[in-house]
């Protein structure tokens, strides 16, 4: 396809250069022009090794680039709202990386930006797009494991650096917001309606104050979703879907495997047995899929997978469970 989007990445995150951006060359409707660091070598040595043709030093340079139409933005978590509305005032598209914001209040200014600027601004949810969670939706929306009534799940790594990003809660770090919100995002995915309210429990680290240990229950009208997540544990995921005639279980739910097929394993109650399926999903990348979907809204004007108005949804429920972890009770939404 010679009408491609033409895209440039805000900085060289490891999410960017070791998974997206090879991800998104490899799509058909991405283009990954130009890479912008805040020191020109690192921008330089991102693009060689990436075989992008521009590098800037600035981020300001690559959003006065005219030819560039859509933005990654990777960006440590406190400065995703800025550079997104800095880059939808020059008129480009924005895809910027989970969680949207540091909290529901700074996610609503995009929504202004974006009907100003008349662009489009995206989360970066890749699972949301993966045909293994389309299938599962599919399948709960066919009766298959009869009426939907709970879901659990488990995302743990194990991370004690003081020095990442991810350890340091003035710039948005911590379990809740760097990996709690797949679970989020995917219950309500799932399930038909918003939940009403939520509960938190949160450890924090004693040293760098980040929740390291944060349990949450998400109460929807026709059932319960109850998951863990962890910076500080052995590495783990899985969700686990239960109907009144059957379970589904997600094998990888998060980071599904580029190199080989996805798999879920549906349990069946019949009668008085249980029949017991795996179904595999073709090998595709998530990262490639979101991109390119991304860029056909753009190319043709068309409906995006994931309105802002859901990210919006989304942290207004991660604001609700750090206020539940407070108050040691339930959380309206």
């Amino acid at each position: 396809m010679n009408n491609k989007v033409r895209w440039g990445v805000l900085g060289v995150a490891n999410i960017a250069v070791k998974q997206v951006i090879p991800a998104m060359q490899q799509g058909n409707w991405s283009e990954i022009t130009a890479i912008a660091s805040r020191e020109l070598a690192k921008a330089n040595q991102a693009a060689q090794s990436l075989g992008i043709p521009k590098a800037y030093g600035s981020y300001e340079e690559l959003l006065a680039d005219p030819e560039i139409e859509a933005i990654y933005n990777p960006l440590p978590n406190h400065l995703h709202v800025p550079w997104t509305i800095k880059a939808a005032e020059a008129g480009k598209h924005v895809l910027c990386e989970k969680p949207i914001s540091l909290n529901a209040q700074e996610a609503q200014l995009l929504l202004a930006v974006r009907d100003r600027c008349g662009v489009q601004i995206q989360e970066a949810f890749m699972v949301r797009t993966h045909p293994q969670w389309l299938g599962v939706r599919q399948l709960i929306e066919s009766g298959r494991i009869g009426e939907l009534r709970s879901i659990t799940g488990f995302f743990s790594y194990f991370n004690r650096d003081s020095q990442n990003i991810r350890n340091n809660p003035r710039i948005g770090g911590g379990a809740l917001m760097d990996i709690g919100c797949y679970p989020i995002t995917l219950s309500r995915f799932i399930f038909p309606t918003e939940p009403r309210r939520v509960l938190g429990l949160v450890e924090r680290d004693p040293e760098m104050g980040t929740d390291r240990l944060t349990s949450v229950m998400l109460d929807f009208v026709s059932g319960q979703s109850i998951f863990t997540c962890s910076t500080q544990l052995a590495p783990h995921q899985r969700m686990n879907i239960f109907g009144t005639s059957g379970q589904i279980e997600i094998e990888i739910p998060f980071n599904a495997p580029a190199d080989r097929p996805a798999r879920i394993i549906i349990n069946h109650n019949e009668g008085s047995g249980e029949r017991r399926e795996v179904k595999e999903f073709p090998i595709c990348n998530q990262y490639a899929i979101q991109g390119d979907l991304f860029s056909q809204c753009i190319r043709e004007k068309t409906s995006q997978p994931i309105v802002l108005e859901d990210s919006i949804k989304n942290m207004s429920i991660i604001d609700a469970v750090f206020r539940s972890a407070e108050s040691g009770s339930w959380e309206n939404l």
